[in-house]
């Protein structure tokens, strides 16, 4: 199996700490955030394929052609503004199968991942208690994803937030790229795979996250410092 690790983005909201590093490559307890990937990937997986774009010799350069036994696989995102669901465009000749999908910055849980395999297409959501400018993923009565709402459709509160963790199949790439919204034009992979598997009829399921930590701001990377100072996955 493969999984797609995005990884193209500058990260602007960090600050002065990506001048000299891409986001991913920020470290938390002594690893890079992109690490942190690599440590949650299941068995399974025997090839990374890594979207790269700014800064991308820093990555090329730590992970090189393989890393923690697993064969690594560049693709570049030239348009590093296009969107979630660009970036993963930019690996469609590679792929190949059934494949993971998941953000270069986060951290995600290995219990959580397999849960998401259990499906054909899956998310993994969290529930929050204040959405605020965060999408809504919406589901019917068997968990099914029916549609993922962008913050300037929805009013807040509660409600189902993407983690922008998938498990996907080739499928995704018969179907067009969509907008995150009608005011936004990059495309967002939340939103051109739900409308993929409504035009497919590929069940698309929400897989609740036990864990999930969004790196955002510096302080998120102090929060994480926090969380992961023992290494705990």
């Amino acid at each position: 199996m493969q999984a797609v690790i995005l990884a193209a983005g500058r990260g602007s909201r960090m600050g002065d700490l990506v001048k000299s590093v891409p986001k991913p490559m920020l470290k938390v307890a002594g690893k890079t955030l992109l690490e942190y990937k690599f440590d949650v990937l299941p068995e399974t997986v025997s090839e990374v394929i890594l979207v790269v774009g700014y800064l991308e010799d820093v990555i090329r350069g730590y992970f090189a052609d393989s890393f923690g036994g697993k064969k690594v696989t560049y693709v570049m995102q030239e348009n590093i503004v296009g969107g979630t669901a660009d970036a993963l465009w930019q690996a469609k000749g590679v792929l190949t199968g059934k494949f993971i999908v998941m953000m270069g910055d986060d951290f995600y849980a290995k219990e959580d991942i397999k849960a998401c395999l259990a499906h054909e297409w899956a998310l993994l959501v969290k529930k929050l208690p204040d959405l605020g400018t965060r999408g809504k993923v919406l589901t019917d009565a068997e968990g099914r994803i029916t549609g993922i709402l962008e913050h300037e459709e929805h009013s807040g509160g509660e409600g189902l937030a993407s983690t922008n963790m998938f498990v996907l199949d080739t499928r995704v790439f018969e179907y067009p790229l969509v907008t995150r919204s009608k005011s936004q034009a990059e495309y967002g992979l939340p939103q051109t795979v739900a409308a993929a598997a409504k035009a497919g009829n590929i069940p698309f399921h929400a897989v609740p996250a036990t864990k999930w930590m969004q790196i955002t701001t510096p302080e998120d990377l102090e929060k994480a410092e926090a969380a992961f100072g023992k290494r705990v996955q």
